[in-house]
């Protein structure tokens, strides 16, 4: 905790701060991919306008706490977001009132009406008491990121890691393989490439019955992943052949010591080949080789993450239809069920936050 020394704000304005706080938020306990400024550079193409504030000791120039604010304008006004943050010793509470005071001058210049937050800390009830009776934040109904997620320990021998999987998993890998499944990364310089990754896209949704987004949303992911510093971040398109088809995708990120599965896709054709399963361990060793520590499958259903009688019961049955099916695909590999918090909303302005709350009802909410 830190002493009573002064505390002062601090704007990150601009691509000189890049590396000052990917270093911050990568060093961080709670620092996370999506509080790294790639991931705000991606969000900016895409409605969002991201702000970094931090706050530091006077006359230091070490960030104690901080946050990447998403901000989204709406008919003159706007919502504030800060993915899986902000990033801050949720135990200190003059820095984390220090902290939430700025925000609320930041999102009072934008004329925001709530700000969002998620947390990057295990679910935990004292944190929740915390957020709801001290700093007035109500729990929201609108999350964005997934509340439950798989997460593998990358801190293992590859042998360690196959040890560990469901025998059905490490079977079906090597029966890809038999089969002549080959694996590797797309060509940036060649569109046939990513085209291909976004039919599959396009034919994942409409069997599975959820949403994608437009092709240049997944295009501009990668693309700046790909060109951001070591330090702040890399990302990766792994395709996976068979008989000169590429039948599976997957793109996946890394920050700092975390990798996550952020977007998967795969033909209708060539199933009984399981492509997907050697394609999900070829983009496990890649994250590996980058340094990251903790591989994170990017979300389960949320039930799931409850209750542990569920979980055993459909590990036990066959059950393969829509995100029960998913979820036994990403178990297989060995990780652990973990929870989040979920989403809490600290409101500035009522009348039209209850106007928003109806209005998201039929228009959707905020995305991510």
């Amino acid at each position: 905790m830190l002493k009573e020394a002064s505390l002062q704000n601090l704007y990150l304005v601009g691509p000189t701060q890049r590396r000052r706080w990917d270093e911050f938020v990568a060093a961080h306990p709670t620092g996370h991919l999506l509080q790294c400024y790639s991931w705000g550079e991606f969000k900016k193409l895409h409605q969002w306008q991201p702000l970094r504030v931090a706050i530091t000791e006077e006359g230091s120039e070490r960030i104690l706490a901080g946050a990447q604010i998403l901000f989204r304008q709406m008919a003159g006004l706007s919502v504030a977001y800060i993915p899986r943050g902000p990033v801050v010793d949720w135990s200190d509470k003059r820095l984390v009132n220090a902290l939430l005071e700025l925000l609320r001058k930041a999102a009072r210049r934008r004329r925001a009406i709530y700000l969002k937050i998620e947390p990057n800390l295990f679910d935990n009830a004292t944190l929740d008491k915390y957020l709801t009776t001290e700093l007035s934040f109500r729990p929201s109904s609108e999350p964005v990121q997934p509340a439950a997620t798989i997460r593998l320990d990358l801190s293992q021998t590859p042998a360690q890691l196959l040890e560990r999987m469901k025998p059905k998993t490490r079977y079906n890998i090597r029966l890809a393989e038999r089969r002549g499944v080959t694996c590797r990364l797309a060509d940036p310089t060649n569109p046939a490439d990513f085209e291909a990754f976004y039919r599959l896209m396009e034919a994942t949704g409409q069997r599975d019955s959820f949403g994608i987004h437009s092709s240049s949303y997944y295009l501009d992911a990668w693309r700046i992943f790909q060109e951001a510093s070591p330090e702040g971040g890399k990302g990766a398109l792994w395709l996976a052949e068979f008989g000169g088809e590429i039948v599976a995708g997957v793109m996946v990120f890394v920050f700092g010591a975390e990798s996550a599965y952020f977007y998967g896709a795969s033909s209708n054709e060539h199933r009984r080949e399981m492509p997907t399963y050697l394609l999900q361990w070829r983009a496990i060793q890649w994250a590996q080789q980058q340094g990251a520590l903790w591989y994170d499958f990017w979300g389960i259903p949320e039930n799931i993450g409850e209750d542990s009688d569920e979980r055993e019961e459909l590990e036990q049955k066959n059950v393969r239809d829509g995100l029960w099916g998913v979820y036994r695909f990403k178990l297989g590999f060995g990780g652990d069920v973990v929870r989040y918090p979920g989403a809490y909303d600290l409101v500035y302005n009522r009348p039209m936050y209850l106007i928003w709350q109806r209005m998201r009802r039929y228009r959707g909410g905020i995305g991510g």
